[in-house]
């Protein structure tokens, strides 16, 4: 506990990573304060459902002694999954029980409910919100950080938790993710039931995986009764601007899905005509399997700033979260003389973890863009 004792720490980014950082923090009586861009908590749509897994997020739980929490806010049955061919033709059916291993135990939770948890947890005013970060200047043993709003502060150990697209991983290193092959295109569907009743009959209050002719459409239920979908094809680095698809415009975005998913069943053209708001193309990376960099004595990252990868085995927040708790614990822990060796230790455990991570998430991305994606994952699933 010596290392942070009287130590200022600031958390760039409130995502799941970074609260549940900030609770292990708390519970060990650091100074820790998070800087969220998002005007407020409640700025943002929340993402798709999130499956917490037994070594990793449940155990980030666990550790931070929100678990009667959890339990109270989690989806029963959210875990049910089926996987559909192009044609509609259900070919597997997987309802995990909650009487299995506790290994195999994935319950679902929303992102939202997750997110409330995490931040009830915190002292008040943890989160400093509307603070978008800018740049970092080091100043003593610590660091200004700076916001675009013109305003500064300092801290004396700065983590990001900024994700994909963080603005302080190039202060550690200038190493850069390479294009995973694939692009995303997601949407969501509000009212499920009324505006797209045969996938939500499919959906059962579970996920999707739609598969065939070398591309995905994974769909997501939510607590809330809508939906998100996502889908993935094969495509160069700069589709999305050489597409010249406008995809604020549903017209277009159902014209390419139609010309590119030909053959697939009418039925997933449900998603498409009721889809609310616009459509979000996310072309996916992944950081270098052998990424390494020297550990600096007061700046260090977690999650997706550190390790970003495809969504493609759901292990983001899973990782994020087990970052979180790793990191919270060698801080706090004794066995380091200085916070330099506490980071430095972290970070070699986290890279470790994270290249076996992404080599595998690699190999399912392609797998699930292959001919063989619907026997591929019906092997693992079964």
């Amino acid at each position: 506990m010596n290392n942070i004792k009287n130590k200022k720490i600031a958390i760039v980014g409130g995502g799941p990573g970074g609260l549940t950082l900030a609770r292990i923090l708390q519970m060990r009586h650091a100074d820790v304060t998070v800087y969220e861009r998002d005007i407020h908590k409640d700025a943002r749509a929340q993402g798709a459902t999130l499956d917490l897994h037994h070594e990793s997020g449940l155990r980030a739980l666990e550790e931070a002694g929100l678990m009667e929490a959890f339990k109270a806010n989690y989806r029963p049955g959210a875990d049910r999954m089926r996987i559909i061919d192009q044609h509609g033709t259900i070919v597997l059916e997987d309802n995990h029980k909650e009487d299995g291993p506790a290994e195999a135990y994935r319950p679902e939770i929303d992102r939202g409910p997750l997110k409330k948890i995490l931040l009830e947890s915190l002292h008040p005013d943890t989160v400093v919100w509307d603070c978008q970060f800018s740049g970092l200047t080091p100043f003593n043993e610590g660091w200004h950080l700076h916001f675009k709003d013109g305003h500064t502060t300092y801290a004396d150990i700065v983590i990001a938790a900024d994700g994909a697209n963080s603005k302080i991983r190039p202060y550690i290193t200038p190493i850069r993710p390479f294009y995973a092959g694939v692009t995303v295109v997601e949407g969501a569907v509000y009212h499920s039931e009324k505006n797209t009743p045969q996938i939500h009959q499919w959906l059962n209050g579970g996920k999707i995986f739609g598969m065939g002719d070398e591309k995905s459409l994974i769909v997501s239920s939510k607590g809330d009764g809508s939906l998100v979908f996502y889908t993935g094809c094969n495509t160069p680095e700069n589709w999305v601007q050489e597409s010249g698809i406008d995809f604020s415009d549903k017209a277009q975005v159902m014209a390419w899905f139609k010309a590119t998913f030909t053959g697939w069943s009418p039925v997933w053209e449900e998603l498409f005509e009721n889809a609310t708001g616009t459509f979000i193309p996310r072309p996916q990376y992944c950081m270098p399997f052998d990424q390494t960099w020297e550990a600096l004595p007061n700046l260090t990252m977690l999650g997706d700033a550190a390790h970003l990868m495809p969504p493609y085995a759901g292990e983001g927040v899973n990782m994020a979260m087990l970052d979180a708790l790793e990191l919270g614990l060698c801080l706090t822990s004794e066995d380091y003389p200085d916070t330099h060796s506490a980071i430095a230790a972290y970070e070699q455990a986290m890279r470790t973890r994270a290249s076996a991570t992404a080599e595998m998430t690699m190999e399912s991305t392609a797998a699930l863009h292959s001919p063989e994606a619907i026997s591929f994952l019906v092997q693992i699933v079964s």
